[in-house]
């Protein structure tokens, strides 16, 4: 065991409460991993496994971020110092939402907490709609359960992003986690109105904004056979009540998946991404007869499809793929209204199907890269919004299931994402397609592009080397695999403008392409894989 690892954990075993038994329990490299660095806090604030530990999400380490962002919000905020507060369905999520509340009222810094779980659109929301000058959110979005996470926010409702993420880590390097946090008992802050819960209004004002962007107004709405998944966690509300204030009634909800619970007894790993999570929702189809089955994962920020194959089936659309289908209707829809701006513009990221591209340019809308993260789009959203041009914003997507279809929030919304997906899914119908016809017609029009996505899993201190390590290999490979390097972008170098980023896209001689890059949130190793079929 490393002597910092040996040391923290001693002096955790002193001053740690409610962590003595915990702590004795562990093997020594339970112990090594648990302290032999802090846990990251990056662009995507905090998220690890939970338990004891610097390198884990406690209420001690929740409770030192708090403070570090306080020490934030004094500093770069003269006059609104107020923070908003969301937690999802996680073991724990309420607990570390109080401790974060409790940071701010013992810092006078005003929490607006939400009273109940909501997905993290609605704390992305409920940022801007307060006028605070940050927002948290408790979540590890599809991670397995026995993980969590503290997303930050900035003043505009989107994530941070590096720089801030730097200047708020500097701040929590600075603390001593049983030393320098202060805290107000959550129920002291509540009575002396530190801690205010959101009200109502706020949240009927989010589903009120979600409504305004549906581009399909017909009739037809309620013909539409639902089923739906909020894969226990945060979307059961708000989906149901968006689409049921839309026409849309035909709606079954897969009754093992739809209480929040934080275990997630039905799926280990509860990503709509993945098609283990999507079996009994699938079933839930197959048994209904369903035009269509919608799965949010726990935060409901991404939106898994799966739709009607053509041979008695049913087939998962990808992000990418679903992607393509909202961005093509709503361009369609807005050409035929004549409201599509002269200045359009779409959003993606690096790793998403150049495909998307393709289909923008044929309806004369732009198309801005940006780097792996809603945080970047949400970024551009906001310069276009200093200029005064966010009515030129039309759509955002990433390949992991993200999608954005109006300017009220700066995050991936699934609640929108929803509400589209069956706005398109409607329209078709009428006009007697599914949407798995749609998509194979946008392939004849445009080609079949073949996104793939691999995952390598680098555990502890160990792994963390090995990633560096690989990471560095690629940068000076001229050839994998016996194909031959054309073309080799480092973004860690600055690229376009792009902020630096360990990321490597490699492109070889016959026109295939592979990003790679670490995982922001989780210890892995991402390898993107793009190629044109036919």
């Amino acid at each position: 065991m490393t002597e910092r690892a040996a040391r923290l954990f001693n002096e955790w075993l002193q001053n740690a409460e409610g962590f003595s038994k915990a702590l004795r329990e562990m093997t020594e490299e339970e112990t090594e991993d648990a302290f032999y660095k802090d846990i990251e806090f990056g662009t995507g604030g905090l998220r690890g496994l939970m338990g004891a530990g610097t390198n884990r999400i406690n209420l001690y380490t929740v409770a030192k971020a708090s403070q570090g962002l306080a020490e934030y919000v004094k500093k770069n905020s003269a006059d609104n110092k107020s923070v908003a507060v969301g937690y999802d369905s996680r073991l724990n999520s309420y607990e570390f939402a109080k401790v974060a509340c409790e940071v701010f009222a013992a810092n006078a810094i005003k929490a607006y907490m939400y009273p109940q779980l909501m997905p993290t659109p609605c704390l992305a929301y409920a940022v801007r709609k307060l006028k605070c000058f940050a927002g948290v959110v408790i979540t590890a979005s599809h991670n397995p359960a026995e993980y969590n996470g503290y997303k930050v926010y900035n003043q505009d409702g989107c994530q941070i992003t590096n720089l801030t993420a730097s200047e708020i880590f500097d701040e929590i390097s600075k603390i001593d986690i049983f030393k320098d946090v202060k805290r107000k008992s959550f129920e002291t802050a509540v009575n002396d109105g530190s801690v205010e819960f959101i009200a109502d209004s706020v949240y009927d004002s989010f589903i009120a904004e979600v409504k305004a962007h549906s581009v399909f107004s017909g009739n037809v709405n309620s013909r539409l056979k639902i089923v739906y998944t909020p894969l226990n966690g945060t979307g059961l509300k708000p989906v149901l009540r968006a689409l049921a204030e839309s026409g849309f009634t035909d709606v079954t909800v897969v009754k093992e998946q739809e209480a929040p619970d934080g275990n997630f007894p039905t799926c280990r790993y509860p990503n709509p991404e993945i098609e283990q999570a999507m079996q009994l929702g699938l079933e839930y189809a197959r048994n209904n007869g369903a035009d269509l089955l919608l799965a949010t994962d726990p935060d409901c920020d991404r939106l898994g499809v799966a739709v009607k194959d053509g041979k008695g089936g049913y087939r998962l659309l990808s992000g990418n793929e679903t992607g393509f289908l909202l961005l093509d209707f709503i361009c369609a829809a807005r050409m035929e209204k004549q409201d599509i701006p002269k200045e359009a513009v779409m959003y993606k990221t690096i790793v998403t199907s150049s495909l998307g591209d393709k289909i923008a340019k044929s309806y004369g809308v732009k198309t801005v890269n940006v780097l792996t993260g809603f945080k970047f789009i949400g970024e551009q959203i906001g310069l276009l919004e200093k200029d005064g041009k966010l009515e030129n914003f039309i759509f955002a997507f990433e390949e992991s299931l993200g999608y954005l279809t109006g300017a009220y929030v700066r995050d991936k919304d699934a609640v929108g994402a929803a509400l589209s997906v069956c706005d398109m899914a409607a329209y078709y119908k009428t006009q007697g397609i599914t949407l798995y016809d749609k998509l194979n017609l946008l392939y004849e029009k445009h080609g079949r592009y073949v996104s793939t996505l691999e995952t390598q899993k680098f555990d502890g201190a160990k792994g963390f080397d090995e990633m560096r390590e690989i990471m560095d290999k690629y940068r000076r490979a001229v050839e994998i695999d016996g194909r031959k390097i054309t073309e080799k972008v480092d973004y860690l170098q600055g690229v376009d403008g792009l902020p630096k980023s360990n990321v490597i896209k490699i492109v070889f001689e016959d026109g295939s392409s592979m990003v790679v890059r670490p995982s922001g949130t989780e210890p892995k190793l991402k390898i993107y894989r793009s190629f044109k079929r036919g």
